[in-house]
């Protein structure tokens, strides 16, 4: 008897899809090269692509990694990619993913710091029908996981509820505050329900087994020791290469929020150094908005016009390099959690709580800052059938976006 089960079992882990590092690193280097709308709207192309359209991940183990990610310094959608490598597929697949993600960005603005400064496209047409597309996709990410994680009414209220109050009070503190309260709710109102299944994907059995808690501290311990030591070397070594690494390694490390909010403290970081100028920051922020991938790119950008390609190399690693160990460090450890009693039932608040949160980034900045009129309101609400009804992928709504945007500014 004993023998026939361990038979069904094999032959049920032969038939579930192995996700190889290829398929990895060939997954995200399209969603780098597709990916337009900041970091929001980056978690729409990544729900899109690996829960939806690839099936690598459940819908609730995303929005745990989401959930995380809020909690954790560093561009969030990077660290979600991270953590999605991790868990198909181990370090290796952490690394692909972010090196696929990235790659696309880097190589485009350290051709923009060549360029950029002859070229203005803060305000082109086919950037505007990117910003528009963003809506949509967010858009989409808000309807399919909204019907999941939040089709009770408890859990519409909590959606519901988080998402007024990150619009009334908006700050990535009030986020973190958010999913703190919605995780206490979610524990009152689930207290008397049962455990559910684990929701981790089959492919994280051998990401858990490589990954578990001592490899975990030995991340950390990195993260924390990289931050305390960078600085001390960087004085005794009279400033150089090491300045370079030590200030792109802390703004990495200790912004909260992602996307935007690394802008300021990049600035005073270069800029009050004399390492780039205030035209060429301004104009590398422009090229920055014009590229797919994560902003924390625009220190690729940076890099280059400080040092070229070793400046470009090495400003890319120092602010990414904290993102990485963070989430190598917790997910296990997060995961290991969640697999609680107690923790599954304050997760079925924290789900809710991300698609609240989710809810009023599409307001606000998508919504505000790409829809300013009626004709913008169209192209939004076509790109949106194009994904939710005719089942598109979503490079044909970012071609269809960028088009609409010129052909839109013909008739102005």
């Amino acid at each position: 008897m004993n023998t026939k089960n361990t038979a069904k079992k094999e032959t049920a882990a032969q038939s579930l899809p192995r996700i190889t590092v290829l398929d990895i690193f060939l997954a995200s280097a399209k969603l780098g090269l597709t990916s337009f709308g900041g970091p929001v709207a980056h978690l729409g192309y990544f729900h899109q692509e690996y829960v939806v359209r690839r099936k690598w991940m459940e819908e609730k183990a995303y929005a745990d990694l989401v959930a995380l990610c809020q909690f954790l310094p560093g561009p969030a959608s990077s660290q979600v990619g991270i953590g999605v490598g991790l868990r198909c597929a181990g370090l290796m697949g952490a690394i692909a993913a972010w090196v696929g993600f990235t790659l696309p960005s880097i190589l485009l603005l350290g051709l923009f710091a060549i360029i950029v400064q002859r070229m203005n496209v803060a305000e082109a047409s086919w950037l505007h029908g990117l910003k528009l597309t963003a809506v949509a996709i967010v858009a989409q990410a808000v309807w399919s996981m909204g019907t999941k994680l939040a089709a009770t009414r408890k859990q519409a209220g909590v959606a519901v509820g988080a998402a007024a109050v990150v619009l009334l009070w908006p700050g990535t503190y009030s986020q973190v505050g958010v999913i703190a309260a919605a995780a206490l709710l979610g524990l009152i109102m689930y207290r008397h329900e049962a455990a559910a299944e684990s929701v981790m994907p089959a492919a994280a059995a051998s990401s858990r087994d490589v990954h578990g808690c001592r490899q975990s501290f030995i991340y950390l311990g990195f993260y924390f020791a990289l931050l305390l030591l960078l600085p001390l070397f960087s004085q005794w070594s009279n400033g150089g290469w090491l300045s370079l690494v030590d200030g792109f390694y802390r703004v990495g490390s200790l912004v909260f929020g992602g996307g935007h909010v690394v802008l300021p403290l990049l600035q005073e970081e270069v800029v009050a150094h004399g390492w780039v100028s205030q035209s060429d920051f301004i104009a590398g922020y422009g090229a920055a908005q014009a590229v797919p991938g994560p902003l924390f790119t625009f220190a690729s950008y940076l890099g280059a016009i400080y040092g070229g390609v070793p400046g470009l190399a090495l400003a890319t690693i120092a602010i990414f390099l904290p993102a990485f160990l963070l989430v190598a460090g917790v997910l296990p450890l997060w995961d290991r959690l969640s697999r609680s009693i107690t923790m599954q039932r304050a997760l079925q608040g924290i789900h809710a709580a991300v698609v609240g949160i989710l809810l009023a980034a599409l307001y606000d900045p998508i919504w505000t800052g790409a829809v300013r009129g009626t004709a913008d309101f169209v192209i939004v609400l076509c790109l949106f059938a194009m994904l939710v009804f005719w089942k598109l992928p979503p490079w044909c709504a970012v071609i269809a976006g960028a088009a609409a945007g010129m052909l839109a500014q013909l008739f102005v």
